[in-house]
C-alpha cells in the first residue's frame, strides 16, 4: 500500500499553508535518515569518516623506554658535581637494539632521539649541554636527574586503553593514532553517495553564449562542491529539462545509484515545476513517502522531500528538492540536507551547533515572520570577539553575497538585532 502524505494531511499544498519551523523539518528528515551500514576502510581512505566501534590499544605506546632527545645515556649518579668526564662506549641510533652489557660506572652511550634506553642507564644528558673531552670521552656540563629526557613505555597509551571512541570523526591526527596502534583499516559508517541534478530549460551549461531568457547553471557546480567538501562521494546527475519525462528519468537514475539525491529547482508553484509532482507520483507508485513543505526560513522557503524504496536493495533513497534560487539552494543544503548526510554517515550532532557572536551592525529580521538566515562575514576582532556583518546582497538570487560570506547569522522574527547585541551564527567556512 503506498504511503504518501504531507505533514498536515492534504494531498496538495495551498498558498496559505502554514509554514513549518526549521526544527520541525529537521526532525522529520532525521527520523527517516538513519546511519548507514558499517565497513572497514583503509586508513588512506578514512579521512572524515566516523568511527563505528571503539578502538583499544593492544600494546604499549611507546613499546619501550626511549630517549626524547639526542645526547648521552648516563647513570644519573655519575653526573653529580658536574661538569664531569665520562667514557663513551658506543653510539645507539633509533631503530637499533641496545647493547646487552649494562652501562658501567663512569660510562656514557651516545644516543639518538627515539632509541631504546640501554640497560644500566637511567637518564639522558642532552647533547647541547655536553662537550668532547678527547678521544672516546665526553664532558657532561650539568647534573642530570634520574628519568631526565626519557619517555617511559606506555607514556602515550597503555595496552588495553581506549585509543579512539566510536563516533569520532577521523582527523589526520586520529588516523595517525590508529596507525600507531597497528591498524591498517578502520571500522567506519559508510558515507552516503549523493547525486546532484539541476532542472530548468533556462539553464545554460559550459559557458555557452546566453540567448534571451537564459541563465547559467551555477547550482549544480555549487552543490557538487559542497557535497565533496563535506566528505561525501558525489555523482553528477546532470542538467535536466523541464519535462515530466526528463525529471522522472533523472530521479529514477538517482534512486538506482545514490543514497541521497539533491535537485535544485522545480519545487515552487509554477506550471513547469515538475520535481515535486514527479516525487509525488514515484512515492505513490513505489510505496514511498513525499512531502511538499513551506519552511519558515528566509531564504529557502519551498522544499520537496521524498523517500523512495530502492527495490533491489534494502532501505530508501532520500530526495531533497531544493529551491532553484542559488542562495536558497545553498542555505537549504546547509540546514536541511547536510544534517541528513551527517546522520547517515554516523556523525553527531547531526544538526551542526551554532556559535555565539556579536552583531557588528544592525541586522534586520524577515518581514513575514520567518527565521532570517543572513549571509554574513564573521571575523574575530581586536578584542577577541567573534563579530558578524552582512556579506552583501541578501536577496535569494544574489550569489555574490553568498560567495563573500563565511557564515549564516540567525535573526529570528521580531525586532532587528542592534549593533553590539548577541546573535547565533552557523559557520560555513573557516574564519579568515
Amino acid at each position: 500500500m503506498p504511503h504518501h502524505h504531507h505533514p498536515d494531511g492534504p494531498d496538495h499544498v495551498h498558498a496559505d499553508e502554514p509554514m513549518l519551523a526549521l526544527e520541525a523539518v529537521q526532525r522529520l528528515v532525521l527520523e527517516r535518515c538513519q546511519p548507514l551500514e558499517t565497513l572497514e576502510l583503509p586508513l588512506a581512505e578514512s579521512l572524515g569518516a566516523v568511527l563505528a566501534e571503539d578502538v583499544v590499544a593492544t600494546e604499549d605506546i611507546p613499546p619501550f623506554p626511549n630517549t626524547a632527545m639526542d645526547g648521552f645515556a648516563v647513570r644519573s649518579g655519575d653526573t653529580a658535581g658536574a661538569p664531569v668526564e665520562l667514557e663513551v662506549v658506543g653510539v645507539l641510533p633509533a631503530g637499533s637494539e641496545p647493547p646487552p652489557e649494562p652501562l658501567g660506572p663512569g660510562q656514557a652511550l651516545q644516543i639518538m632521539t627515539g632509541a631504546p634506553m640501554p640497560p644500566g642507564a637511567d637518564a639522558v644528558a642532552i647533547v647541547e649541554r655536553t662537550e668532547p673531552a678527547g678521544e672516546g670521552r665526553v664532558r657532561i656540563l650539568d647534573e642530570v636527574t634520574a628519568s631526565a629526557n626519557i619517555r617511559r613505555a606506555g607514556s602515550d597509551l597503555r595496552s588495553g586503553a581506549l585509543a579512539l571512541a566510536a563516533g569520532s570523526v577521523l582527523t589526520p591526527a586520529q588516523i595517525g593514532m590508529l596507525a600507531s596502534v597497528g591498524k591498517v583499516s578502520a571500522p567506519v559508517f559508510r558515507r552516503p553517495v549523493v547525486g546532484v541534478m539541476s532542472t530548468g530549460d533556462e539553464l545554460v551549461q559550459d559557458g555557452a553564449p546566453l540567448r534571451p531568457g537564459q541563465i547559467r547553471d551555477s547550482n549544480r557546480a555549487t552543490l557538487l562542491a559542497l557535497v565533496r567538501r563535506d566528505g561525501y562521494p558525489a555523482v553528477d546527475l546532470g542538467p535536466v529539462a523541464d519535462t515530466r519525462a526528463a525529471v522522472s528519468e533523472a530521479l529514477e537514475r538517482g534512486r538506482a545509484s545514490c543514497d541521497v539525491v539533491l535537485s535544485s529547482g522545480g519545487v515552487s508553484k509554477g506550471e513547469f515545476d515538475f520535481v515535486k509532482v514527479v516525487l509525488d507520483e514515484l512515492a505513490s507508485r513505489n510505496g514511498g513517502e513525499s512531502f511538499e513543505l513551506a519552511v519558515a526560513i528566509r531564504p529557502a522557503k519551498p522544499l520537496a522531500l521524498a523517500w523512495l524504496p530502492r527495490g533491489d536493495r534494502p532501505g530508501a533513497t532520500a530526495f531533497f528538492g531544493l529551491p532553484g534560487n542559488p542562495v536558497s539552494a545553498v542555505v537549504s543544503y546547509h540546514v536541511v540536507a547536510l544534517p541528513a548526510l551527517r546522520q547517515m554517515a554516523g556523525q553527531e550532532p547531526a544538526v551542526r551547533r551554532t556559535v555565539p557572536a556579536v552583531a557588528g551592525e544592525r541586522l534586520s529580521p524577515s518581514r513575514d515572520g520567518r527565521l532570517n538566515l543572513l549571509r554574513t562575514v564573521a571575523r574575530i576582532d581586536e578584542t577577541g570577539h567573534l563579530v558578524v556583518r552582512s556579506a552583501g546582497g541578501q536577496q535569494s538570487h544574489q550569489l555574490s553575497g553568498l560567495a563573500a560570506a563565511n557564515s549564516l547569522t540567525l535573526v529570528p522574527a521580531g525586532d532587528p538585532v542592534e549593533e553590539g547585541e548577541r546573535v547565533a551564527v552557523l559557520l560555513l567556512d573557516g574564519l579568515s
